[in-house]
């Protein structure tokens, strides 16, 4: 008897779940014949708020990236920062957000718990009037380059010597998000945004791990040469 009330139960909410299934997919298909409807024959212009890029990850976003080859992208932003060792010490999934809306938090966050952060190189795309004077609080040298034309002040900042070196080692982040890419941070097969904060969080852990692996190789490669070097050299036999 209990065996056929498990079952029973098992089959509602298999029925249950379809069903919501089912009814979303209706919800989206009434939603985009209505905007199809305002497009084409009303000749409306659609707001971009309303517009949805995927029916099976609805967080999915239409990125612009501005670059030849790749105009634009589906998906979403993510935000890392890179220390001086090309560890990743925080990283940001960003929502609705543009990279000059992250920019204080990430340093704040990354603060709380590395408090000897002193410094920090950002792209432009970061920069915005507020963020350049937020970022002097907490920090004591802020290599953020300025979108519009440089006053002369700005234009003497930025060849200033610790503003070079810091756009000098500014590349290195460049390779840190290809890597994550390249090791299947690219594309995210697990469903929901939930899912893909949770996999972007791992492939940033696996990304510091094999960080941590290749120093340690290095170290060994390095050892294993100077043990070589000081090894006493092979005895000669007189003829």
């Amino acid at each position: 008897m209990r065996v056929v009330q498990n079952t029973t139960v098992a089959c509602n909410t298999a029925h249950l779940a379809a069903r919501i299934e089912i009814e979303a997919f209706i919800t989206h298909a009434e939603r985009q014949i209505d905007q199809t409807r305002r497009r084409v024959i009303l000749g409306e212009t659609i707001p971009h708020a309303e517009k949805v890029f995927s029916i099976f990850e609805t967080h999915t976003e239409w990125i612009s990236k501005g670059k030849a080859g790749v105009p634009v992208e589906l998906g979403l932003r993510v935000c890392v920062m890179e220390d001086q060792h090309r560890f990743i010490l925080r990283h940001k999934v960003m929502q609705k957000q543009t990279d000059d809306q992250v920019t204080l938090d990430m340093v704040t966050e990354t603060l709380e718990r590395f408090v000897d952060l002193e410094s920090c190189s950002f792209d432009k795309g970061f920069h915005s009037p507020a963020n350049q004077q937020a970022l002097q609080a907490h920090l004591k040298w802020v290599a953020l380059p300025r979108k519009s034309k440089l006053s002369q002040q700005a234009h003497a900042i930025k060849h200033a010597n610790d503003f070079v070196k810091a756009r000098r080692q500014h590349s290195a982040v460049v390779s840190a998000i290809n890597a994550l890419e390249v090791h299947g941070l690219d594309r995210c097969p697990d469903q929901s945004i939930v899912g893909f904060k949770r996999y972007v969080a791992l492939a940033v852990v696996a990304r510091n791990i094999h960080r941590f692996g290749a120093i340690l190789r290095e170290r060994e490669v390095k050892r294993m040469n100077r043990r070589q070097r000081h090894a006493d050299p092979p005895c000669k036999l007189a003829a």
